[in-house]
């Protein structure tokens, strides 16, 4: 039912140059899709390590003055390490291996793709002091709404940014607090309400999961609701949440999502959403949509993902752009008779 794009990856992390000096590309993945006229663009997720030096270790960091993401590097005699190869602390502050920032990548075809040559969003407060991650991309009501993961010391919170042309973008602050990630846009109101899925993660009971809230203006959200969750002994009975932002059919809300496994095995599925009631969910897959078969997604920077952010509707072909074990941009084209199936409808 589903097709893998014979080009795959996509977008592999020698397409992408280093945004600055002493930096290394080491993930280009998990990128927002968007149609913008006959262009398909992709936002993607672009991670930079500092290279290290003799006896110093060495990490990307955000500085505030200059607006840069640059390479600082320590002695590695002062540096505590705690067994997470992602991050170690110098005088009991903590640093990342790696930061993400935004980059655009632009198609006529939606397969063959030219980086531009500049970032299009590098980290830039202190939401965003660990890097910016996961952008997912909506048109509504004619401008592009682009949510993303905000990471720092603070916690990982929901920001917003939007743009007209792919060139430039605004940032509007933080939709919602630490810890939430997964936030996508419907893509117009319903019932004169402005809706997103998201997924908090914080708790002490609860696995992360899907949740929907309200908006009147788009801005500040309310009147969550639970839309649905892991599923014990399942392709999904670790975690779930958004991937691509739903898109409607004449039978309700199709949402892509993810999935987790209790390995730790990433897969990408499928559920239906009534389309005036989207906390009602009408049917989920039962087995995965897309899950990690080939070599480039089974090993990578972390293997076994299948992790989609964005997808493109052109009549009824859909295509999904994913990232591939953390370190490429792939894609897979489906109809949405082949998600029907899936569903078993």
């Amino acid at each position: 039912m589903l097709r893998r794009a014979e080009e795959n990856p996509l977008i592999r992390t020698e397409n992408i140059a280093a945004s600055g000096e002493g930096l290394r590309v080491v993930g280009t993945f998990n990128a927002g899709a968007a149609s913008l006229g006959d262009e398909t663009i992709l936002l993607l997720r672009v991670a930079e390590e500092a290279v290290p030096g003799a006896g110093a270790a060495a990490c990307p960091v955000f500085d505030e003055k200059r607006g840069r993401i640059v390479a600082a590097r320590f002695d590695e005699k002062q540096v505590s390490r705690e067994g997470d190869p992602r991050s170690f602390r110098v005088g009991g502050k903590q640093f990342l291996t790696s930061m993400s920032h935004f980059h655009v990548a632009r198609s006529r075809d939606g397969i063959h793709f030219t980086p531009d040559p500049e970032p299009f969003m590098l980290p830039a407060n202190r939401y965003e002091e660990f890097g910016i991650e996961d952008a997912r991309i909506t048109k509504l009501e004619g401008r592009y709404y682009i949510t993303y993961t905000a990471a720092s010391r603070l916690g990982c919170v929901v920001a917003l940014a939007v743009t007209d042309d792919f060139v430039s973008a605004r940032r509007l602050g933080v939709l919602f607090p630490p810890d939430n990630k997964d936030t996508v846009y419907f893509d117009r109101k319903i019932g004169g309400k402005y809706y997103v899925l998201h997924r908090p993660s914080a708790s002490v009971f609860a696995r992360p999961e899907m949740w929907l809230a309200e908006s009147p203006d788009g801005r500040c959200f309310g009147n969550h609701r639970f839309v649905a969750g892991v599923r014990p002994g399942m392709w999904d009975s670790d975690r779930i949440g958004a991937g691509a932002p739903p898109f409607l059919t004449e039978r309700g809300w199709v949402e892509i999502y993810h999935g987790v496994s209790g390995s730790g095995r990433y897969c990408m599925g499928a559920m239906l959403l009534d389309a005036e009631k989207p906390w009602r969910v009408l049917a989920r897959s039962e087995k995965p949509l897309l899950e990690p078969e080939y070599p480039y997604e089974k090993t990578g920077f972390f293997g076994n993902v299948v992790f989609g952010c964005g997808a493109v509707r052109r009549g009824d072909v859909v295509r999904l752009y994913y990232g591939a074990a953390d370190s490429s941009v792939a894609e897979a084209s489906m109809t949405v008779e082949d998600i029907y199936a899936n569903l078993n409808l």
